[in-house]
């Protein structure tokens, strides 16, 4: 079942059902992609028609952010639950493990996924890491880095340039890596290679780890003050009518 959420079309599932849903994807032939809106790009796509087309063409889009599920909620047609991008990627590394699948891991700063490629082969001995690629690379280099990727003949791709860019990536050359699977998951890798730490559970229970980063990046605090804009952008559409009844 999709919900619509401010002009992006969610799955509406719990995380065991997107975890199940994410294996048969990786088992199926052909090429498929995954995305995890949260409400960042829930605002880039709004301006940004090619994106949001994109992220509407996906074989699974899940809300990897509380904003995403509570705007839900105020248009009156909730969803089942918030699905983490790094939730999802440890189910999906695990799907993969079962079978002896190969893993690509594109993206971070030079270095990152390397480490984190070592980390999830000793966490997960039955896949193999086939490859790694850090995001630091040019347009004219993409060439390279997508014939670099088909040789290594992965299963399954993690893509992690940040949005929109590595949606953009995956629509445009996912279906030539040879792949099953590809995901874009934004910050996953430097979590893997532990250069940046997951909010703690009770963080991650409240639906609150943007509050943990934020107290660990103060930076960030320009994108974390556009956020709500997204459940103003609900609430206003509930008021006018255009969300559920």
């Amino acid at each position: 079942m999709k919900i619509d959420v401010l002009g992006v079309n969610f799955d509406s599932l719990t995380p065991d059902e997107a975890a199940r849903r994410g294996a048969e994807l990786l088992a199926a032939p052909g090429f498929h992609y995954a995305v995890t809106p949260n409400p960042e790009f829930l605002l880039t796509a709004e301006r940004d028609d090619l994106f949001r087309s994109i992220l509407n063409g996906a074989d699974l889009v899940l809300p990897d952010g509380i904003g995403v599920v509570y705007s839900a909620k105020l248009l009156g047609t909730p969803l089942q639950g918030r699905v983490t991008g790094v939730g999802f990627a440890a189910d999906m590394l695990a799907a993969l493990n079962e079978t002896g699948g190969r893993l690509f891991l594109l993206g971070a700063k030079p270095g990152v996924a390397e480490e984190a490629g070592r980390r999830i082969a000793a966490q997960y001995p039955a896949l193999t890491v086939c490859g790694t690629q850090d995001g630091y690379f040019s347009e004219e280099e993409n060439d390279r880095v997508l014939q670099t990727i088909r040789d290594a003949a992965p299963d399954l791709i993690f893509v992690c340039l940040g949005a929109p860019k590595q949606e953009k990536w995956i629509a445009r050359f996912g279906p030539q890596t040879g792949a099953h699977l590809a995901v874009g998951l934004g910050g996953v890798l430097d979590v893997y290679a532990g250069v940046a730490q997951r909010a703690p559970e009770a963080y991650q229970k409240l639906g609150i780890e943007w509050l943990y980063r934020l107290t660990k990046e103060p930076k960030r605090i320009g994108r974390m003050a556009r956020l709500p804009l997204v459940l103003v952008k609900a609430a206003k559409l509930r008021v006018s009518g255009k969300g559920a009844d």
